[in-house]
């Protein structure tokens, strides 16, 4: 039987023989000084520098990721951590790891989820990219801020301590650098107890180029970012851009007096068509994107989805859109039998347009809804087959 401990000290690691033992001396220091029981664990993601033999020799425990990726070595090292807690951090003497008390204490005192804050603890000469330091970390913490409502001033910082079971419970699944974001998204989104606490930021020691790429993996955190939360880039503007087209058809209603003539009336109630259709859009992307991560398992189901459970069915939505294009249809037929009762003699196209435009509208927007149901009913029986066919 496995004996378990307090503290798994984790640090992923491909090819680091550089530095590796160094940052395993300081965390094995801090062990013996603090009296802490714990361990150092190196996840290997395939290093062929001797990495791993150094490793060993220097203390440590060596497991090995059979994925390449910083979120797989990452997973690796948690399933097979022994500890109660886990402190994470990269082996390339970034960070001290002689210095883990403060992240003990909160650990122990209930934290889940304890981040390093490297703007607050100092980043030495060096030691960030400008780019890193005054554009991608400060704009990804404040988008993660605002998407998951907390506090965290620092969104990437390399060092953090987590509770072993509360982060199993999270059922992460990103193997790249993003899982860095998902990490803390999701404690976000269980709503967890997150805190933070300083952190120096020193040069790392190796004597090669970090394995982090600045657009790539940039891009990568902020694609995770939005799928864990797309209502700011979907919902929010897809309910205005609606909301404004709506309005629009109604203030251009003749009904309403306003001051425009019928040929620019008519125009401008092209452009709120073309609203509506777009809001629409955006608000459908923002709902199937939630439900493909809550599918998939890259997100938990917030609680209106479950309220919501009864209507998310692919009926329910080829019946509302079947109703909105048929609804449509109708209108335009009794267009089309208006003019033939007329004749089909010459059109007014500003006046004929008035009434033609919401009509189509009608038929685009139900269409859309019937193509979104179809979708996510097919995506949902995807998904369950694979993963079906991966457990079984």
């Amino acid at each position: 039987m496995i004996r378990s401990c307090e503290l798994t000290v984790l640090m992923p690691c491909l090819n680091e023989a550089r530095t590796v033992q160094a940052c395993i001396a300081d965390a094995l220091k801090y062990l013996a000084t603090a009296g802490v029981d714990g361990e150092v664990l190196v996840s290997d993601n395939g290093s062929t520098d001797g990495s791993v033999e150094l490793a060993q020799a220097a203390g440590a425990r060596v497991v090995h990721a059979p994925r390449r990726g910083y979120g797989a070595a990452l997973q690796a090292g948690i399933h097979e951590a022994k500890g109660r807690f886990i402190i994470m951090g990269d082996a390339d003497c970034s960070y001290d790891f002689s210095q883990l008390q403060a992240y003990v204490e909160r650990l122990r005192a209930g934290a889940e989820l304890v981040m390093g804050n490297r703007f607050r603890g100092g980043i030495e000469p060096g030691a960030m990219p400008f780019l890193h330091r005054y554009l991608g970390n400060p704009v990804l913490s404040f988008i993660g801020r605002l998407f998951f409502r907390t506090s965290i001033g620092d969104f990437h910082c390399g060092l953090r301590g987590f509770s072993r079971d509360a982060v199993l419970r999270l059922g992460l699944v990103s193997t790249g650098m993003e899982f860095a974001s998902e990490m803390v998204a999701k404690f976000a989104l269980a709503g967890a107890r997150i805190e933070e606490v300083p952190t120096v930021l020193r040069p790392d020691r190796r004597d090669r180029p970090p394995h982090l790429r600045t657009w790539r993996d940039g891009w990568r955190h902020l694609r995770f970012l939005l799928l864990f939360c797309p209502r700011w880039l979907f919902l929010y503007p897809g309910l205005l851009l609606a909301s404004v087209g709506m309005l629009g058809f109604l203030a251009l209603q003749p009904l309403f007096g306003l001051a425009f003539s019928m040929g620019s009336r008519v125009h401008t109630l092209l452009y709120m068509a073309a609203a509506i259709v777009i809001g629409v859009q955006a608000v459908q992307l923002a709902l199937l994107t939630k439900w493909l991560g809550v599918v998939s398992g890259i997100v938990p189901e917030p609680p209106w989805l479950m309220r919501t459970k009864p209507l998310r069915t692919v009926e329910t939505g080829l019946l509302f859109g079947g109703v909105l294009f048929l609804i449509g249809v109708l209108w335009s037929i009794g267009i089309l039998y208006g003019w033939g009762s007329s004749g089909f003699g010459a059109l007014n196209p500003a006046e004929g347009m008035r009434v033609v435009i919401p009509a189509v509208t009608l038929m685009i927007v139900g269409m859309q809804a019937v193509a979104g149901a179809l979708f996510a009913g097919s995506a949902e029986i995807c998904w369950r087959t694979v993963d079906r066919k991966r457990n079984g």
